[in-house]
């Protein structure tokens, strides 16, 4: 009876679902297919992410992490998740890494504000791997012939996710992407409208920050229209 009332709540505070496919896409980013019936109901909007629901200690037991959604299939009743493994051993890089057909999983319904404005002149993307996979997404969303820039830093040539535009690669080479100075220079020297439009900043939180403020201070674009997500930045827990 407790088993079924857990269960109960679990389906009621989460989608459920079933790993059916891994692949890995670079050598460091893998994705994760899930397929269940609640699926083609989701309110996704690209550029959102889910949070799944870690471990075997049910819902007091487990932890949540975040992954963004790189495609949502209705027909076929799927997500996929692309995660990026930066080494270690915590909870959310172990189970990205470990994730094999057959698992039960369950996560939240998609959420956040990091979404392209259609209504843009033009779209500006920047960051490292784990902004590709929401940029992905929200290139594929932009309306058909809209004026769109990036950058988009990875630590090597093979270790970038391939995107839908021709955007500006950046590879670090063994350098750690924490304030990378290589990706804010990316885009210093792109060759932007005059026009501002509206930019997406992604990924490790310093570096942003400065990609901002070089936006802001020496292109002239206004904060409103410089959307940012830090997912991370060394020693700080409680990001994305």
């Amino acid at each position: 009876m407790k088993r079924t009332i857990a269960r109960r709540l679990l389906e009621r505070m989460f989608v459920t679902g079933e790993v059916v496919e891994a692949e890995q896409l670079t050598p460091s980013m893998r994705r994760v297919r899930i397929a269940g019936e609640s699926i083609p109901a989701l309110d996704w909007t690209p550029g959102q992410h889910v949070r799944l629901l870690i471990g075997d200690g049910g819902l007091l037991g487990s932890v949540l992490r975040t992954y963004s959604v790189w495609r949502h299939d209705p027909a076929g009743e799927s997500i996929d998740l692309v995660g990026y493994d930066h080494g270690g051993d915590s909870p959310g890089v172990s189970w990205i890494r470990h994730a094999k057909a057959g698992q039960e999983i369950a996560f939240t319904r998609p959420e956040g504000r990091f979404v392209v404005r259609r209504e843009a002149s033009c779209h500006l993307f920047a960051g490292e791997e784990t902004a590709s996979v929401a940029f992905d997404a929200m290139v594929r969303a932009l309306p058909e012939g809209v004026a769109t820039y990036g950058a988009v830093e990875a630590d090597g040539p093979g270790d970038h996710l391939e995107l839908p535009k021709d955007l500006v690669r950046v590879c670090r080479n063994g350098a750690s992407a924490a304030g990378s100075q290589l990706l804010v220079d990316a885009v210093r020297n792109l060759d932007l409208p005059d026009r501002p439009g509206v930019a997406y900043l992604a990924g490790e939180a310093r570096t942003i920050q400065a990609i901002r403020t070089h936006l802001v201070k020496e292109r002239g674009w206004q904060r409103g229209d410089v959307l940012t997500k830090p997912f991370w930045t060394p020693g700080r827990r409680g990001m994305d």
